[in-house]
């Protein structure tokens, strides 16, 4: 297999997993930095953790519990230092998914833009043209991040809930984070101060 061919042959799938992965720890430095990715001057922020944060932070304590019990109980120096490094590695992980999650919020643009993410997994670009209407609309739904409907609703879900309903004037396509592609005439998503980024969209169509 030569070297221009491999790509091809690499399942899409995985290429994008990869791709998630090194996005997420390159939100650790931008964490650290206290920086925000995509975000430019004018633009109003919406962040969308905080349902999700607890959790988070549940599990890396989990984690590193789970990681000294095993440093004590496995007597196998081999076995001992690869379950340390698999271990060590989920905690990053972990500490990586939160971190893209900080650093990558939502972004109402001064033209009236609005761009939809939730950490390095999805991303979607909505056009000011697009936006036929934007209201605060609390829902819980249970189940996957990705929610697509069968009356083109799409919901982006952040602890079982969502908080903000755009209705769109054309079907928007977007990509989900292994690759599937699919149409949204309705996007829910959750952010943790709603009625500022209903305001900030109808404040910009207003300008407009």
């Amino acid at each position: 297999m030569t070297r221009t061919t491999a790509p091809a042959a690499t399942p899409v799938w995985l290429r994008r997993l990869v791709a998630h992965e090194l996005r997420g720890l390159a939100s650790l430095w931008l964490w650290v930095r206290r920086r925000r990715h995509g975000v430019r001057a004018g633009d109003l922020a919406a962040g969308y953790t905080g349902p999700q944060t607890a959790m988070v932070y549940g599990m890396l304590f989990v984690s590193v519990i789970e990681t000294v019990g095993l440093a004590l109980l496995i007597p196998w120096p081999a076995v001992h230092r690869a379950v340390l490094v698999l271990d060590l590695y989920g905690i990053v992980l972990v500490l990586a998914l939160h971190a893209a999650c900080v650093t990558r919020p939502h972004v109402v643009r001064a033209d009236g833009s609005l761009r939809v993410r939730y950490g390095a997994l999805f991303d979607l670009e909505v056009p000011a043209d697009a936006i036929a209407s934007v209201r605060v609309d609390r829902r819980y739904p249970e189940g996957r991040l990705l929610q697509a409907g069968p009356d083109g609703s799409l919901d982006l879900v952040v602890g079982s809930q969502t908080t903000v309903s755009v209705a769109l004037t054309r079907p928007l396509a977007y990509l989900r984070p292994l690759g599937a592609r699919g149409e949204a005439t309705c996007l829910r998503f959750h952010a943790d101060d709603p009625a500022a980024l209903v305001g900030a969209l109808r404040a910009a169509a207003t300008r407009a």
